[in-house]
This record gives C-alpha cells, structure tokens and sequence, in this order.
C-alpha cells in the first residue's frame, strides 16, 4: 500500500514494517525497518540522504525526517532518531511503535550527498553535533567502503560521554580503517583530560583544529592537511552550521565544497547577503500552491519571498528558511529573482527556472510562482 502525502511537495509513502528497535543513549533510539522485495527500489538512497516517517503523537498525525545511518551498500533503511523532550512527538513514536509495527516511510530524499570517486586521491573533512552524526556516519560509511584512496576526519561534539551516540560503530570504524579515518571526540559539558577537546564545534575551534591536527601533511610536505581538502559536511543545529560553513569558507574551501544538513528550523541565513538591490515597492505576487491560485501585494522587495508570504498567512512550505532543505522549491514562471544562496538546486534546475522562495528576492515589480510540480 502506497500514499501521496504533500509535504512541501507531493511525496510518496510506503507502510514498512519495524524490524529492529534498539536504545542507543538515554534519549537516542534507533529503527530498522523491513524493506519487502517489491520495494527494494523505491528504498535505494544515496549517502546523507533522509526518509520522513508518518506517525500518530497525542492525538495527531506527525511526519517527521530522518537520517539513514546505513550506507547504501548495506541495502537497509536504519535511523537514529533523539527523543527531545518527554511531551514531544518522537517520544510517543519510541512509546508507542515497536518490533513487528508498520509505520508509514517516505522514499528516501534530500541532497546531503556527495559524487562517489573511487580513484581519486581525496581528504574529506566531516563536523557533527549530537544526532547530527547520523547522515555523516552514512557518508563515512559509503566512503570508506566505495573510495579506497579518500582519508577521512570526524570532529564530533556532544554535550558527555553519556550523549555521544555511535560510539562503538565509529570506534570501530576508526580501527579498521586507521590508515584513512581519525575521529576526534569533542565535549561541551563535560571536562576533558586535554582541554582542547573541551568546548563547541565553532569557528574558533575550527581555527585551533586546523592549526594542531589538521597541519602537517605526510603525503605532501609543503602543504597541510586543511590545504588538501576536498569536501567537507556539516551537520547540526543551525547556529553550528552558520558558525563553521563561514569558518571553512574565510579559510579557503569554496562555498560548492561546503556541505551542510539542518536538524531544526533555521530562520537566519547561513552566509551573510554581500550584495544590495534596488528598492521595488508594491511588488504583485501571484503564485499557484495545491491547485489554488493567490495573488498577494508584498510592501517591498526588502525581504525574502517565502518569509514575507508568511507574514501575511499563506500556507506556503517551508521547512529550514535557510536555502537547504528544498521544501520553498517553486517554478519562477514570470517576473526575475535574485537566489541569494542555493545548497539544494541543481544548476540544471535553476536553468528551468526552479528557485527557493526563502532565498529569493524580487527584482522586478511583478513575479508569478508556482509551487505545484512533480
């Protein structure tokens, strides 16, 4: 049994059965599910990609995403999913599902991924915070078992030891990969024997990691580790992100090479807008969402388009405001926008006219949108 659920855009769904359940830390679980033969396709994800799981939680029907921690090779659908409070909705779905329970699972989507090259000589850095490390374990993963000559760095912060999940999976990752993979444990609560891992993943720690491990580089003795640098991925809370994508960029990974997923709404934006724009006032907004047609006046192009169709109450999806996870995706039909900051379309979308509307501003007094595509 299949459903169509609209969620930012029409998204199909497949009722899956438990197959395993499993507690991670006092407030972390994990979920396997059981992928029938039939499904086996509509279940093949890439690396740092995500499902969204439609639950009931107190009377309500909730869907929420989530994280693959399988690689793709492993040919299973595995989340870690964090109970954050005890009145919440993951909690009732830790409560009330269990073992031999069928919920309903999206195919796999998101672009937190990365072009596989297997012969090719790489470095790829990865920074996680709590169950940020879920789509990273999922990278490194993939990486270490498709890229032979790809080395890896993990720096992942936790509140203590008691919070940090996956332990034993990236300990033991980190022993039968040692010669390509170094993880480095980070505490914000709980005091180290070697300071230097005592703190936040931020952009001053950046600048010490980079300087202390990230230096001397034994394949090349004119350059360091950071210099070497390929790609590196970033997953947390938004703060975080904002932090440490502006950190990498002012030290000289270019924007395309810096990868990040958001775990909550995130209403900032990530890097800070350099360019200005001609003042448009009464801008005509007309836009189609779910069949429906609305025409709206926005006062003027100061702001982005989806936060000011917010303002004055239309439904429009939206999940992070911040150009990441592609539920704003719209056809701009008439009318020209600027796209301050894109981390989900493709340049060949963005050719066929696909913007965010929480990235784009108006530049002309009249745009026409459509949020209704397959």
């Amino acid at each position: 049994m299949e459903e169509h659920i609209y969620k930012g855009k029409l998204t199909k769904f497949h009722r899956l059965k438990i197959a395993k359940k499993e507690n991670l830390t006092k407030n972390t679980f994990s979920l396997e599910f059981e992928i029938p033969e039939d499904l086996k396709e509509n279940f093949e994800f890439e690396a740092g990609q995500f499902v969204s799981v439609k639950f009931q939680a107190y009377g309500h029907k909730i869907i929420n995403d989530y994280s693959m921690t399988s690689a793709p090779y492993e040919k299973k659908i595995c989340l870690g999913i964090k109970v954050n409070s005890t009145e919440g909705a993951t909690s009732a779905l830790y409560k009330n599902y269990n073992i031999g329970d069928e919920l309903l699972v999206s195919e796999p989507n998101g672009r937190f991924t990365l072009v596989s090259k297997p012969s090719e000589f790489r470095t790829i850095v990865g920074f996680a915070a709590g169950i940020g490390i879920t789509p990273i374990l999922s990278h490194f993963k993939n990486i270490l078992h498709n890229e032979p000559r790809t080395r890896l760095f993990l720096f992942f912060g936790n509140k203590s030891s008691g919070d940090l999940i996956y332990r034993d999976v990236l300990d033991n990752l980190a022993r039968m990969h040692g010669d390509r993979l170094q993880i480095f444990y980070f505490y914000s609560q709980e005091k180290t024997a070697n300071s230097f891992f005592y703190g936040r993943l931020d952009e001053k720690k950046l600048s010490l990691i980079i300087n202390q491990i990230l230096h001397l580089d034994d394949t090349d003795e004119e350059s360091t580790i950071w210099d070497a640098v390929d790609e590196v991925l970033i997953c947390g809370k938004g703060e975080m992100i904002k932090a440490l994508a502006n950190a990498c960029y002012h030290h000289g990974i270019p924007k395309k090479n810096i990868h990040f997923e958001l775990f909550e709404e995130f209403n900032d934006d990530i890097y800070p807008i350099e360019k200005e724009f001609p003042l448009i006032t009464d801008v005509q907004v007309d836009f189609k969402m779910l069949g429906k047609s609305y025409e709206t006046v926005l006062e003027n192009n100061k702001d982005k388009i989806l936060q000011q169709l917010l303002l004055k109450g239309f439904p429009v999806p939206y999940s992070c405001k911040s150009g990441i996870c592609g539920s704003c995706e719209c056809t701009l039909e008439e009318g020209e926008v600027e796209l301050l900051e894109n981390e989900y379309l493709t340049e060949k979308e963005e050719n066929h006219g696909k913007i965010l509307a929480c990235m784009s501003i108006a530049k002309t007094k009249k745009i026409k949108l459509n949020f209704d595509f397959n």
